[in-house]
């Protein structure tokens, strides 16, 4: 801005004036100040005034916004706070340094509001009750780091901001936000979700961007090593939750994206104490960022996979609200080519909260099909360590000290990555030898074929791999609608051409449950219509059910689990995410007029296919369905086939 003075530091504490306080380059700091605005809905976020004229807004969206897509959660009231920005001043990284606070901030009463075991039996109850009911592929729990705080609330914020400033890299952004009656500061290092105006994106559509991160490597004392990260990065545990994430994420993608979304990857984002894996997912959309915000709401690193099932599953296990943890901080900034607001959100995590002198560091473990109990406890002390280490309230590994405390006179040196490493390079880029293609690849306009100009009603089940799933029936020619399973009506379902009968999680076998009695009367009316129909994973077990073939629970889930298997006589790499299998006797290759594609060994079916219908166990719009175009389009072509041909 111009025609005004620029705003000090020293002047933030004198004056109780709302201000925020954003690093996101290493050398200059913005300085962001207005007044405080609370809205209820994300719709509701003020960015333009009363002429019509845009602004820039500064958003703090809390995890309880999840309830605009009608997901559960704990409601503690934390406002959808909106800075509206009336002056955005920068000074450098060296001057902030040199102006801000270095006192310590003193602790007392510190420590886990969850003691370490009462933690372990809750990763215990998760992964049996919930991963073992096939309620989902992983979650994520937060316990939190508490302290009470003497110090000067604003004076603490502006310490803790320089502290972070000074000794923490790598992240995506580090900042303070000071409110009445609430401080957030934090350095976040994961890019949830940005937007962006102009090229490369085609006039009238913005550049998506979503940082699906995960894996965690803890440094060990002195620093991480080529050696050290070697191990970590052939971790199975760690390369499939990553996969499993960015699963979730692109199926977020294929909803705002009119392209689905292309990988990129996978990078190192390598801080003071932790270092993680990612992917960077990008794609165009036409809608409003406060839409795409919406759709993107929240992180699954930070909730788990599906979305709504895993935040039932929080409600469950999680016994307080989680404030802001694991929601954004929403920067929206009119865009350059003056059409509306280019979007910046990063997630809130890494993150401590400051109310009526209580000091809150939320931390959460992501909890798989073979997470260790008393792991996921070191992994919440680790990344609590990462923060309360960074603000100085707890002691630093004395060599990364020495390594990151950062001299204002001193002139920037390059930093020795370890992800310049060739070996470490090359063990990164193998991981994509396990992906599909079609995920990588641009996805260019596909052909004239067979399958174009046809049409497909596409069941949602509470799984969003169906925006995946659609994406790529669109691209094999299709004309598709999404319809959730509690607002598809028996006309719809008797008029559409295909009827594609989604995943979803529970227990396929459940008689009450609403959800499985509304799927297996869409699976049984397209039966009995003889009309084609296609069923994924909770559907093939449905459809599989009402051929006579026995359910049973899989002795270990496969939730983000990638199997070659026969499908019809050719092999296809396939990623699997099941708790329940439909399961023959071993040899059978047939019941009634179906046929079965199944493991020759325990029975389990991995597909179905007869007059009018076909199925899949598995879920060829994943990632690690290296051959799920292929399959995708043999199985639909079968489905569509008239009986009589």
């Amino acid at each position: 801005m111009t025609g005004h003075t620029p705003l000090t530091l020293a002047a933030l504490t004198a004056g109780r004036i709302p201000f925020a306080l954003i690093a996101r380059d290493d050398t200059t700091v913005e300085l962001l100040t207005g007044d405080v605005v609370d809205v209820d809905l994300l719709a509701d976020i003020p960015l333009t005034d009363a002429a019509g004229e845009r602004r820039e807004v500064l958003a703090l969206v809390p995890f309880r916004q999840v309830r605009e897509r009608g997901f559960e959660c704990h409601d503690d009231g934390a406002p959808l706070r909106c800075l509206v920005v009336t002056q955005h001043d920068s000074i450098s990284r060296a001057d902030a340094l040199a102006q801000l606070p270095t006192a310590p901030v003193p602790l007392a009463d510190a420590g886990f509001d969850i003691a370490d075991e009462d933690y372990a039996e809750i990763v215990r109850r998760v992964i049996a009750e919930e991963i073992g009911r096939g309620e989902g592929a992983n979650f994520v729990i937060r316990r939190d780091f508490t302290a009470r705080v003497d110090t000067d609330a604003v004076t603490a914020a502006l310490t803790w901001f320089r502290a972070l400033l000074a000794q923490e890299k790598g992240a995506y952004w580090t900042f303070a936000v000071v409110t009445p009656g609430h401080i957030a500061v934090g350095a976040s290092p994961e890019a949830h979700v940005s937007a962006r105006t102009g090229a490369p994106a085609e006039p009238g559509y913005s550049t998506v961007t979503m940082n699906p991160i995960s894996g965690t490597f803890r440094h060990p004392a002195g620093g991480a090593t080529a050696e050290t990260l070697t191990e970590f990065l052939e971790s199975t545990k760690e390369t499939e939750e990553l996969f499993m994430v960015v699963d979730e994420e692109l199926k977020m993608m294929s909803a705002v994206c009119s392209d689905g979304g292309r990988i990129t990857g996978p990078h190192l984002k390598e801080m003071s104490r932790l270092t993680h894996t990612e992917y960077m997912l990008r794609g165009r959309s036409t809608l409003d960022p406060r839409d795409i915000l919406r759709e993107t709401m929240f992180a699954p690193t930070v909730t788990g996979s599906p979305m709504q099932n895993a935040c039932t599953v929080i409600a469950r296990h999680e016994t307080r609200p989680r404030g802001y943890y694991s929601g954004v901080a929403a920067l929206f900034t009119p865009s350059p080519d003056g059409t509306g607001h280019d979007l910046d959100a990063p997630i809130l995590i890494r993150t401590a909260y400051l109310v009526d002198g209580m000091l809150r560091v939320p931390v959460g473990a992501t909890l798989v099909r073979h997470s260790d109990p008393y792991g996921e406890v070191a992994e919440t002390h680790g990344k609590a360590a990462g923060v309360l280490g960074a603000i100085g309230a707890v002691a630093r590994d004395a060599a990364a000290e020495a390594a990151d405390e950062v001299d204002p006179d001193a002139p920037v040196v390059p930093r020795t990555r370890l992800a310049d490493d060739p070996e470490i390079a090359a063990l990164l880029q193998s991981r994509n030898a396990r992906l599909a293609a079609f995920w990588l690849n641009p996805q260019d306009a596909a052909p004239d074929g067979a399958l174009t100009g046809r049409s497909a009603l596409v069941v949602d089940a509470e799984d969003r791999f169906t925006t995946m799933l659609a994406h790529q029936l669109r691209h094999l020619g299709l004309e598709v609608a999404i319809v959730p399973w509690d607002e598809v009506t028996d006309e719809r379902v008797d008029a559409a051409e295909l009827v594609v009968s989604g995943p979803g999680p529970g227990d396929p076998r459940d008689p009450e449950n609403a959800r499985m009695i509304r799927m297996r009367e869409v699976v049984a009316r397209r039966r009995d219509s003889g009309r084609p129909l296609l069923a994924v994973c909770l559907s093939h077990q449905i459809l599989a059910d009402s051929l006579g073939i026995d359910l049973a629970p899989l002795a270990a889930p496969h939730q983000g689990l990638q199997k070659t298997v026969d499908v019809f006589g050719t092999a296809a790499s396939v990623g699997f995410y099941n708790t329940f299998t439909a399961r023959v006797a071993p040899g059978a290759t047939s019941i009634g007029a179906a046929q079965l594609a199944a493991d020759p060994e325990t029975g389990d079916v991995y597909a179905l296919r007869g007059p009018g219908f076909a199925s899949i166990q598995g879920h060829l719009e994943s990632i690690l369905s290296r051959d799920g175009m292929a399959t995708l389009e043999r199985l639909v072509t079968h489905a569509l086939t008239p009986v009589d041909a």
